[in-house]
């Protein structure tokens, strides 16, 4: 049962844990010296932009009343060295900085993709796939601004508003207290704002990956859609979670837009105070205040608090992130449940012998698909698996293949336990078809090729001729490298499990796994076919599923299996003889046929 749909949010609130953020520095620890680097020229700079209002200062109070020309030239080259100094600064910082961040999200989404590319089939079985992608995508996106500036930006304000406080109380004290009456308030604001922004930003984060999932769902799903005419029904769904995304998101945003403007308002309203007592203390000669001196004062203000709107929008930066960070690590350490073991060695080269041996499994714990699943096929032996719908025989397959963990009992191959050995030498010796012909983007030749990259054009045609694909695609406009579309868009079904089939058998496995192999396949291609596979299957054992009885009619021997356990058997004479379960099937079926045929 899928753990959740595009209907239900992925969890509820949790926590903030500084853990994530501190996980990010196994990221940036690889570029600490280039950090160094930047920040050292980002403080240089800081520090001579400091100079600039005392600059003024001089120009204001001593200069320009002296009108002393040589002096105010020499004033103005400073302040445009500081200029140019600042740019070329800003420049590089941008580059380097941008650079940097982009790699750390190279590096972070390298890292989730291989990870989910180990996860089990469980894992792929209790989620939408569009939940996934944005996680990779979206959520990794949306950590590069603060990856790139926002990291360097805090530490060099931060730096900066220490040497900005120092020159503000250089020039006055008084002035550089009342100043500081606004920090109280801005801090009683980031204390209510900041769990509600938290909890916004996790709602938003959920309802973007609601949308995604449908989203998704939807474009995979637009054929059946338009052939039952869903798409009113359809364009409402998305409608409504598009608004519970916009709705969300708007929320957050709110709060993440309180912090600026309220300090661009305690700014001006200490600016406005000091202009205030800056009149009152030169009128009522109290203290001796100059010009520049004020001109000054006002601005190292918007100095000050610009750094602490810089920190408050970092601190946005944090809590937003913090939101996709959870979800992009809990991705990455999804256990992988379907692994090898620490003492795992390599299978050898597979002979073909398979054992089930009282093998149980289910896919939610207390809901066996099989109980108690035993038999022996030795090498070169055909088995058929039948059954009704839902009764474990891909399940019994997927085992082999090692795509879920048995919860008791034992597989062998050539007497060795599975588990035993590496994943990778266990399934580079099989080949299998699955039920779903999935076919990638990219040319036929790449399609059939996916599976043995080393296999020559002649291998890769030879294989498509064995399973009566050679002539349909050499009827296609570039024949074998013709381009197919996503999914195999534009090709029929039977040619895309005609292309699947020649991609296993490409593979060269000495156990071969065909789960409905023939399913979408016209009858006379199946007859060709079967010809074509009695040489190839010949020595090397496989395991058939079958709807179709008359392709297992020949199998060395037929399992019938039913609620999770093996009820029959056989070969097709022995179980047609016993007249059972599987003689049942099968003469329902040749009923059917001799019914269409009259026909």
């Amino acid at each position: 049962m899928a753990r959740n749909t595009y209907e239900i949010d992925e969890n509820l609130e949790t926590p903030f844990d500084i853990e994530k953020l501190k996980r990010i520095g196994k990221y940036v620890a690889p570029y600490k010296l280039t950090i160094v680097f930047i920040l050292f020229l980002m403080a240089t700079s800081s520090i001579a932009t400091m100079f600039i209002p005392v600059i003024f200062m001089e120009a204001m109070d001593v200069s320009i009343p002296n009108k002393d020309m040589n002096q105010i030239l020499r004033l103005s080259v400073y302040i445009l060295a500081i200029s140019v100094y600042v740019s070329i600064v800003l420049k590089i910082r941008t580059q380097v900085m941008t650079k940097m961040g982009q790699n750390i999200i190279f590096e972070i989404r390298k890292d989730i993709f291989e990870h989910v590319q180990k996860l089990p089939f469980t894992y792929f079985d209790n989620r939408p796939h569009g939940k996934i992608q944005v996680r990779i995508v979206n959520y990794v996106n949306n950590l590069s601004d603060l990856l790139s500036t926002g990291l360097i930006n805090v530490l060099t304000e931060a730096g900066s508003l220490f040497f900005i406080v120092g020159f503000m109380l250089y020039i006055n004290v008084r002035f550089t207290l009342v100043c500081m009456l606004g920090l109280p308030v801005l801090t009683a604001l980031v204390w209510y704002v900041k769990s509600r922004q938290r909890k916004a930003w996790q709602e938003a984060s959920n309802k973007q990956s609601n949308l995604n999932a449908f989203i998704s769902e939807s474009i995979n799903g637009v054929r059946i859609t338009q052939s039952f005419v869903r798409e009113k029904e359809n364009r409402q769904i998305f409608n409504r979670l598009s608004d519970n995304y916009r709705s969300s998101w708007m929320t957050a945003v709110k709060y993440n837009f309180l912090l600026g403007p309220a300090i661009e308002n305690i700014s001006a309203i200490t600016t406005a105070i000091i202009y205030v007592l800056s009149v009152y203390w030169v009128t009522g000669g109290s203290i001796a205040i100059t010009a520049g001196t004020v001109v000054a004062f006002i601005s190292y203000i918007g100095r000050f608090w610009a750094p602490i709107n810089t920190i408050a929008s970092f601190y946005n930066s944090i809590v937003t992130a913090v939101s996709y960070l959870e979800r992009i690590f809990e991705t990455i350490d999804e256990p992988v449940d379907v692994k090898d073991r620490d003492d795992a060695v390599e299978m050898p080269e597979i002979k073909g012998e398979v054992k089930f041996d009282n093998v149980c499994f289910a896919y939610e714990e207390g809901q066996n698909i099989l109980n108690g699943i035993n038999f022996k096929a030795n090498v070169g032996e055909s088995f058929a698996i039948v059954g009704p719908t839902g009764a474990g025989k891909t399940t019994i397959v997927n085992l082999l293949s090692r795509f879920y963990n048995i919860n008791s009992g034992h597989i062998y191959i050539d007497d060795i336990d599975i588990e035993s050995v590496t994943i990778k030498s266990l399934r580079t010796q099989m080949g299998v078809m699955m039920q779903e012909s999935f076919i990638f983007s990219g040319t036929i030749m790449d399609n059939i090729r996916y599976g043995n990259q080393d296999a020559t054009d002649e291998e890769v045609i030879k294989a498509a001729k064995v399973v009566c694909a050679h002539d349909f695609i050499m009827n296609m406009e570039d024949g074998y490298n013709t381009t197919v579309k996503e999914r195999g868009s534009g090709l029929s079904a039977g040619q895309k499990q005609l292309i699947s089939f020649a991609r296993a058998l490409l593979a060269n496995p000495k156990i071969l796994i065909l789960d409905e192999a023939t399913s979408s396949i016209d009858t006379e291609t199946e007859i060709a076919l079967q010809e074509g596979l009695k040489g190839l299957l010949k020595n090397r054992t496989s395991f058939i599923i079958a709807h179709r009885l008359s392709t297992i009619k020949n199998s060395t021997c037929i399992l019938y299996v039913d609620k999770g356990q093996i009820i029959e058997k056989g070969s097709h004479d022995e179980l047609i003889a016993k007249k059972g379960a599987y003689y049942k099937l099968y003469m329902s079926q040749y009923e059917f046929l001799k019914k269409e045929d009259e026909k």
